[in-house]
């Protein structure tokens, strides 16, 4: 190779090198540029974001006052449930002494209505009917009443003449409610109408 050769060689070497140089100085630039442009993207407004965190603790918020004031109507209903149906145990544990007890009035009154003893047991019937009304225990109606389930116990069916079907007859022992809660269904009889002609001729 001649001199003037390997001369011309040398000197493209070093403008290769500046050029390479050159090329890395941009790229590096652009690069740059990418992230800042990246970075600039990525920035949140902080008064945005301010906005949307007190939002998220507001929600928060509403729904922990919901669930409270859920809380709170629940113990009250639950306290005052309680207050209301205390006494149903003690009222049912009564009830048949109750029974008991109106048997023997029945009894005094059609031996003798005006005799003395009489008298007394209808005065004591009085105060028991009180004491169970002021403790929100009430009757339940069931002669000449249409039969309800929820209500009353059907005890037997008969035929009538006068009482339309489905309705009550008579009242074998009287029922109660507590605060509008069944204490005690009746004890009824309930009428099938009046009675079939061909079962009477059968008969």
């Amino acid at each position: 190779m001649s001199k003037k050769n390997k001369e011309t060689k040398s000197e493209e070497i070093p403008e290769t090198k500046e050029n390479e140089l050159e090329i890395e100085e941009i790229e590096s630039n652009d690069s740059e540029n990418e992230n800042e442009e990246k970075s600039d993207a990525e920035e949140v407004d902080p008064l945005d974001d301010a906005k949307n965190e007190a939002a998220h603790w507001k929600d928060i918020a509403a729904r922990n006052q919901a669930e409270l004031d859920n809380y709170r109507k629940r113990m009250a209903r639950e306290k005052s449930d309680a207050i209301k149906f205390a006494n149903s145990n003690l009222l049912s544990e009564l009830l048949p002494v109750i029974d008991n007890f109106q048997m023997g009035l029945s009894a005094a009154i059609n031996e003798d209505p005006d005799s003395i003893i009489s008298k007394g047991m209808e005065m004591v019937q009085k105060q028991i009917e009180e004491f169970f009304t002021s403790q929100g225990a009430v009757p339940v109606s069931a002669v000449g009443q249409e039969f309800n389930p929820n209500l009353h116990e059907a005890i037997s069916q008969e035929s009538s003449e006068q009482v339309p079907e489905g309705k009550v007859i008579s009242e074998i022992r009287k029922g109660y409610t507590l605060n509008d809660r069944l204490l005690r269904p009746a004890n009824v009889v309930v009428s099938k109408g009046p009675e079939n002609t061909e079962e009477q001729n059968e008969s």
